[in-house]
C-alpha cells in the first residue's frame, strides 16, 4: 500500500461526489460506509469419508535436453484428507489394517512414461522415467498420472483415481541465455553463476531487497558491486525511463555475478510492453526470474490479469520462472496466485496500529480546504476491520505473528488448490517505516526476525522493500545472506527432514541432512529467552557451529535469546 499512498492522493477521484478508493477490496474512507470485499478464500466443505486427493508433478521445471543423460522423475503426492479439496475423490480404506499402496502410471499422449507403488498418504514419493522418447518442444506435454487402488486382503473391484500435469521438456536455449529451474521437490531454484561463463546449477537462495532504479541504481552503477560485496540480491523497480542506465546496469550484474529480478510491475498488463521487455532481457545471463503483479489484490487488478502475463512471458521465454507478490489477507487468492511459479507475501507489521487508521486524516487536509465541510468527516479517522479500512497490514494485529500466519495460510491455500508441488512461497519483510502507516522502521535484529519467521514457515527467498534502507537493516540483511549461503543446503535440500516448534512465542525451524541438523530460532518476544535443545528429540548435540548471530549463543545445550533476537546453530549428532 506505501507504493500507491503519493499517487492516490494526486487523484481526483478522492474528492467528493467520486468513486470511491478500495484496497483489498475494502473501503477506507470515513465518508464510504463498510461493504463486505467479497473475494474470500472458500473454506472446503468437510466429508465425513475418507477422501484421496491425487497429485503429480515433474521433478524439475523445465527438463532441458542436458538431462536426458540421467533419470528423471515425476513426483506423487496421495494424501489422505477429510475435506472436498481440489481433486480429491472418496477412498474405501480398511480400517483395522495397514492402508497399503497405489499403483500409478504416468503417460503423456497414451505412452507410459512411469510406473510404481506409492503408499497412500505419501508425500513426494518420485517415480523415475528416461526423457529419451520424448522430442523437446516450447509447449508443454500434458501428463495424466491415474492410481490404482486395492485394499489389503480385500476382494472387489480396484478404485481408480486421476489427476493431471504438465512436463515442460524445452530445446535447448539460445547461446549465453540463462536457464532457471524449479526443483519441485523443494520449490527451490537451480541456476548456473550470472556471469554467463559456464559452471554447474546451484541452489539459489535469494536474499536482498526491491531496490530503486530511478534516482538511485540509474545514476550509480557501481551500486551493482556494493550489493554484490554485501552478499544479497538485486531486484530493481522501475520505472526503467532510462534504457542505457538498465543496460549498464545489467550488464555490470554479469561481470559481477549478480542475479536479476527482473520487475514488470507498471506494464505487465500491456502485452505490447511485456513483449518488448522480455525480449529485450531474456538473453541476459544474469536473469534470474521475472516479475509480474506487485499488489494486484491490493489495487483490484483484473482477475485474470496476472495468468494472462504469465501465459504471454512463457511463450515469449519459458526458461525463468514468473514471480509475484500479494498484500491481502484473503481477497481473490487463487484467482492472482494462478498466474504464478513464486507467490511472495508483504507482511508489514512493525510500527502500525492494526485497528485504526489516521492517515487519510494527515494527507487529505491538504487536498481539501476548498471543502471545509467535509474535513471533520475525515478527522475522525478510519477503524480498520475485516471489511472496512485500511491500516498498512491486512487483516493484521500489529505483532510478528501476522507473518507466520500469512505464511501458513498460503500453504493451506497452495494445498486446498492443488498446488503444493508447484508453487513456491516467498516472504517479503519490512525494511521501511517512519511515514504513511508505519510511525518507525525495523531494527536490524527485527528485520531478521521477519526474514526467519517466513523462512520457517516455508519461505524460499526473502526480498525486502526497499532500498536503501538503514544501516542497521543493510547490515542484518547481509549477515543474513551470507549465512543463507550455508544454511541453503539444510533448507533447499530435497533429502532433509524438517521439524517445527514454537514454544513461548520462540519459533524454531530443524533440518536434519544424515547427522547434521539445522536449527534455526528466532524470539518474537520483546525480552530474553531460552530454548532447549535437550528437549528435541533425537537432537542430543555432540558439536555445534554457531552460522548466524543477531543476538543469540549456545550455551551447553541451550540458545539463550536476546530481545527478537536470532541465530543459526548446525548441530552435530
Amino acid at each position: 500500500m506505501i507504493r500507491l499512498v503519493a499517487a492516490v492522493l494526486a487523484l481526483a477521484c478522492l474528492l467528493p461526489g467520486t468513486a470511491a478508493q478500495t484496497w483489498c477490496g475494502k473501503n477506507y474512507m470515513a465518508s464510504e460506509p463498510p461493504v463486505p470485499p467479497g473475494g474470500q478464500f472458500p473454506i472446503p466443505a468437510a466429508s465425513s469419508k475418507p477422501l484421496l486427493a491425487l497429485r503429480c508433478a515433474p521433478v524439475i521445471k523445465p527438463y532441458l535436453p542436458e538431462d536426458a543423460a540421467s533419470a528423471a522423475g515425476f513426483l506423487i503426492d496421495a494424501p489422505v484428507t477429510f475435506s472436498q479439496v481440489q481433486g480429491a475423490a472418496p477412498i474405501d480404506l480398511p480400517v483395522h489394517a495397514p492402508h497399503g499402496e497405489l499403483e500409478v502410471t504416468v503417460r503423456v499422449d497414451g505412452r507410459t512414461l512411469a510406473r510404481g507403488r506409492v503408499a497412500v498418504n505419501a508425500t513426494k514419493t518420485e517415480l523415475p522415467f528416461s526423457l529419451n522418447g520424448l522430442k523437446p518442444q516450447a509447449k508443454p506435454f500434458d501428463v495424466e498420472c491415474s492410481a490404482t487402488y486395492s485394499p489389503p486382503d480385500v476382494q472387489g473391484k480396484p478404485q481408480t483415481f486421476a489427476t493431471h500435469t504438465a512436463l515442460s521438456y524445452l530445446p535447448a536455449p539460445p547461446d549465453g541465455r540463462s536457464v532457471t529451474k524449479m526443483d519441485l521437490r523443494t520449490g527451490a531454484l537451480l541456476a548456473k553463476p550470472a556471469t554467463g561463463k559456464g559452471g554447474a546449477y546451484e541452489t539459489v537462495f535469494p536474499v536482498g531487497f526491491y531496490t530503486n532504479f530511478g534516482g538511485y541504481l540509474e545514476s550509480n552503477v557501481s551500486l551493482v558491486d556494493e550489493i554484490k560485496s554485501q552478499g544479497t540480491q538485486l531486484h530493481p523497480v522501475p520505472s526503467y525511463d532510462n534504457l542505457t542506465a538498465l543496460a549498464a546496469m545489467i550488464q555490470r550484474m554479469e561481470e559481477v555475478g549478480l542475479y536479476l529480478m527482473y520487475d514488470m510491475r507498471l506494464t505487465y498488463m500491456n502485452d505490447t510492453a511485456v513483449t518488448e521487455e522480455v525480449n529485450r532481457i531474456k538473453n541476459s545471463p544474469a536473469l534470474l526470474l521475472w516479475y509480474t503483479g506487485d499488489e494486484p489484490d491490493g489495487t483490484s487488478d483484473p482477475l485474470n490479469a496476472t495468468t494472462h502475463a504469465y501465459d504471454l512471458i512463457y511463450d515469449l521465454d519459458g526458461y525463468h520462472p514468473v514471480s509475484l507478490v500479494l498484500n491481502c489477507e484473503d481477497y481473490f487468492w487463487s484467482e492472482y496466485t494462478a498466474g504464478t511459479d513464486i507467490v511472495m507475501q508483504d507482511t508489514y507489521m512493525v510500527g502500525i496500529n492494526a485497528t485504526f487508521s489516521t492517515v487519510w486524516v494527515n494527507l487529505l487536509l491538504v487536498l481539501l480546504l476548498s471543502h471545509i465541510v467535509l474535513i471533520g468527516v475525515w478527522l475522525q479517522g478510519t477503524p480498520c476491520t475485516e471489511d472496512y479500512g485500511d491500516c498498512g497490514c491486512d487483516n493484521c494485529k500489529g505483532e510478528f505473528e501476522d507473518i507466520s500466519t500469512r505464511m501458513d495460510e498460503f500453504a493451506q491455500r497452495r494445498f486446498v488448490d492443488g498446488w503444493e508441488l508447484s508453487k513456491a512461497v516467498w516472504t517479503v519483510p519490512q525494511g521501511f517505516g517512519g511515514d504513511s502507516y508505519w510511525n518507525r522502521e525495523p531494527t536490524g535484529k527485527e528485520f531478521v526476525v521477519q526474514s526467519v519467521l517466513g523462512i520457517n514457515h516455508g519461505a524460499l527467498g526473502v526480498v525486502s522493500w526497499n532500498a536503501p534502507t538503514t544501516a542497521g537493516i543493510t547490515a542484518s540483511a547481509s549477515a543474513l545472506a551470507k549465512s543463507v549461503s550455508v544454511m541453503k543446503d539444510f533448507i533447499l535440500s530435497p533429502h532433509a527432514t524438517f521439524a517445527h516448534i514454537v514454544a513461548d512465542r520462540v519459533d524454531v525451524g530443524l533440518w536434519t541432512v544424515g547427522a547434521r541438523t539445522l536449527v534455526l530460532a528466532t524470539n518474537l518476544n520483546y525480552l530474553p529467552a531460552r530454548f532447549d535443545l535437550g528437549g528435541v528429540h533425537g537432537l542430543a548435540a555432540k558439536k555445534a557451529h554457531q552460522v548466524l548471530d543477531s543476538g543469540a549463543k549456545l550455551s551447553g545445550r541451550v540458545i539463550d535469546l536476546e530481545c527478537v533476537g536470532t541465530g543459526a546453530f548446525i548441530v552435530e549428532h
